[in-house]
């Protein structure tokens, strides 16, 4: 979702519209993400885990490396797209590593949704290397990674930020401040979208079982105020019982678990989110990891 008061757009840097990208990591959404590039006709070399989500690209046009470190030796802008902090770290360092190949004059890009001490220290490793870093988490799943309308949550130096780049990728940019502040930010709309689908879960369970027909239910309460596009949605896919990834419940269950971390350090308290993480570890109890966060629909019912 987008964020209901945005900051100033970023103003267009002056990177070249040929310059080379290395993409890391084609799951879900960074295949999708890649994709947008090759399209913009950006020269694109790839790196994948498991190498056949490449194939694909390699069809297309683009380069596909052995590891994060070739695919990072060529490159202007090197942006990273993987699941959590052990992801990041495992592409980013060590001798095959994104570092090890990164130009002193190129600009580092994680894109991940992580905690905010890994991107600092991320950061830091990249500055020593005399390269620039963006902490540049988006917002938004699968269908606006289709639709390149992701909003990206930015924390670094503004002049960093390769337009082209993020344009063909994204819809919407905003800076939030320095390294660190885009992840926060970024579990900070997680989380809240996470306690909205726990809550409307349990209170389209208790509505059924007080008789009020769900479709029903979810239709007339995702047209009122209080009910944004994401939950409106999600309730719409839980009254028909549809569950097809496209925020896994594994994901939200991480990104509540690191927003928790988040206030912990900060000093603060997040009980609503503690609550809505509970239920989502639930869910992955009961094998529902794979499927989509509208699954903890499935605790309040007796359908597998």
């Amino acid at each position: 979702p987008r964020p209901s008061a945005p900051s100033a757009p970023l103003a267009a840097s002056a990177a070249p519209p040929d310059m080379h990208i290395a993409f890391l990591g084609l799951g879900a959404m960074g295949a999708r993400m890649a994709a947008h590039l090759l399209d913009a006709h950006h020269a694109l070399t790839v790196w994948n885990r498991s190498p056949g989500p490449a194939e694909p690209f390699r069809e297309r046009g683009a380069a596909v490396a052995d590891t994060p470190r070739a695919a990072a030796e060529a490159a202007d802008l090197v942006v990273a797209m993987v699941t959590d902090d052990a992801a990041s770290r495992a592409v980013w360092t060590g001798p095959d590593g994104a570092l090890a190949g990164l130009s002193n004059t190129a600009v580092a890009v994680e894109s991940s949704t992580l905690t905010a001490g890994w991107v600092r220290e991320l950061a830091t490793m990249v500055a020593e290397r005399g390269a620039r870093f963006l902490d540049a988490p988006v917002s938004g799943s699968r269908p606006q990674a289709d639709a390149a309308s992701l909003v990206y949550l930015v924390g670094g130096e503004p002049d960093a930020l390769a337009r082209p780049a993020f344009d063909a990728m994204g819809g919407a940019v905003h800076h939030v401040g320095p390294v660190g502040q885009g992840a926060q930010v970024k579990l900070a709309v997680n989380a809240l979208m996470g306690v909205q689908v726990a809550a409307a879960a349990e209170l389209l369970a208790a509505l059924a079982a007080s008789g009020v027909d769900r479709a029903t239910a979810a239709e007339v309460i995702g047209a009122t105020p209080v009910a944004g596009p994401v939950v409106a949605t999600a309730m719409r896919l839980m009254a028909a019982g549809q569950d097809a990834p496209l925020f896994p419940v594994d994901l939200l269950e991480k990104d509540l678990r690191y927003a928790l971390g988040m206030a912990t350090e900060a000093g603060t308290d997040a009980p609503a989110v503690g609550t809505a993480r509970a239920t989502f570890a639930r869910a992955q109890a009961a094998g529902l990891g794979d499927r989509n966060m509208t699954a903890v629909a499935r605790l309040y019912t007796d359908t597998p």
